[in-house]
C-alpha cells in the first residue's frame, strides 16, 4: 500500500512554488511529516542545428553561485501546454524556432522534496529569430558540437541535472537513427 497524502500546512506560496508541510500516513499506523515544494512544472529543450550543434546557455544562477551551462528552458505558465513552453522558451532564451519538435520524455529533477515534472523535446529544423530576454536573465547563447557537450558533462563542466540528461537522451535518440 502506498502512502497517501492526509493533510497540507502552507508554509509560504511564492510566485512560482509554494512549500508546505505534509502529513501523510504510512503502513503500521506509522504518520510522517514531509516539507515539500509544488512546482508547475516546466519545459526544457535540446535544439540541434543541421551540424549536430546543440544550443547550450551559460546563465547566473544565484542559488549556486555563479554562471552555469544549461538548456534553453522555463517554467510552464497556467494557460500552456508543455510544448507551448518549449517553443517560447526557445525562441526568448535562444531567438530560435523549430519546424520539428520530439518529444523526449519527462523526469522529476527532485523527487525527494518537490513535486516539479520537466517536459523534455528535441527540437530541429531551426530558423534563427531574436533573443527575447527577460530582464532578469542574464543568459549568453553558444552552439556547440554535440560531442562536445557530451565531453563537457564526463568533466563536470555541466552539472544541471535537466541538461545532461536532455544531451543523454537527444544522443540515443541520433546515435539509433544514424544504425
Amino acid at each position: 500500500m502506498s502512502p497517501l497524502r492526509a493533510k497540507r500546512t502552507d508554509v509560504y506560496q511564492g510566485r512560482l512554488i509554494s512549500l508546505g508541510i505534509e502529513t501523510i500516513d504510512l503502513p503500521g499506523d506509522l504518520e510522517l511529516e514531509l516539507e515539500i515544494v509544488r512546482h508547475p512544472g516546466g519545459a526544457v529543450i535540446v535544439a540541434v542545428n543541421d551540424d549536430h550543434e546543440v544550443c547550450l546557455i551559460r546563465q547566473y544562477r544565484y542559488a549556486v553561485g555563479g554562471n552555469i551551462w544549461e538548456l534553453p528552458a522555463g517554467t510552464i505558465d497556467s494557460e500552456e501546454t508543455p510544448l507551448h513552453t518549449a517553443k517560447r522558451e526557445l525562441e526568448e532564451e535562444a531567438g530560435v524556432r523549430a519546424q520539428h519538435w520530439r518529444d523526449l520524455g519527462t523526469l522529476w529533477p527532485s523527487p525527494g522534496y518537490c513535486d516539479e515534472i520537466l517536459y523534455l523535446y528535441l527540437a530541429q529544423e531551426l530558423e534563427i529569430t531574436n533573443v527575447k530576454h527577460n530582464s532578469d536573465e542574464l543568459i549568453e547563447v553558444y552552439w556547440l558540437p554535440l560531442e562536445t557537450a557530451l565531453v563537457m558533462v564526463q568533466n563536470n563542466e555541466i552539472r544541471d541535472a535537466k541538461t545532461v540528461a536532455g544531451l543523454f537522451h537527444t544522443n540515443q535518440l541520433l546515435a539509433a537513427q544514424t544504425l
